[in-house]
């Protein structure tokens, strides 16, 4: 039996394919489905059980990224009850981007696939994390426009720094700028 086929047939060939994907997409290396199978060291063919399309590839790393998002907005964090901590929540975000620009480009640079289930669960999961540290922080108000108010500030942060729009030396010049922005925005209020 060949290496490619000995391979197929142990473990978990969809997670060894994501994450040979993820490698390949982190690294800056163009990849196909075949690439991928290259690198993974299994048949041509074996990775179309679980893949039919490189968008299908694709919507598996988005749906990967969003949960390692996810993780990385909670990570030793409680859900927010201030809006410092809200603002921590942005930081985090924006973060993310700049330690992981090729999977969050990935993540948010295609229309969802909404007949993908996994990668909906794992958009939803973040959405649920979001308005939930939005209620908690500001009870009184929609936390609908004010999450996506909040994620088009951060989201179009990220990009500004992805696309040096917007620079800054380390990334923790851009978490407090991150942080000062947000809270200028939590603690704006009209002229009477």
């Amino acid at each position: 039996m060949s290496e490619a086929k000995s391979s197929y047939h142990h473990g978990d060939l969809r997670a060894k394919l994501i994450s040979t994907a993820m490698g390949m997409l982190e690294r800056g290396e163009p990849f196909s489905i075949r690439a991928v199978a290259r690198e993974a060291g299994v048949s041509a063919t074996a990775p179309y059980r679980h893949f039919p399309e490189r968008e299908a590839l694709e919507s598996a790393l988005a749906a990967e990224g969003l949960r390692n998002l996810r993780e990385d907005l909670i990570r030793d964090r409680a859900l927010p009850t201030t809006a410092e901590e809200l603002a921590e929540f942005g930081a985090a975000y924006v973060e993310f981007a700049l330690r992981r620009p090729a999977l969050f480009r990935l993540m948010f640079g295609n229309e969802c696939n909404t007949d993908d289930e996994e990668r909906v669960q794992a958009a939803a999961a973040v959405h649920e994390l979001l308005a939930a540290a939005i209620t908690a922080v500001f009870p009184d108000t929609d936390p609908l426009n004010l999450a996506l108010g909040g994620w088009g500030a951060v989201h179009g942060m990220a990009f500004l720094y992805l696309d040096h729009k917007l620079t800054a030396d380390s990334i923790e010049e851009v978490a407090l700028q991150v942080r000062a922005s947000l809270l200028a925005i939590f603690a704006a209020q009209p002229r009477s």
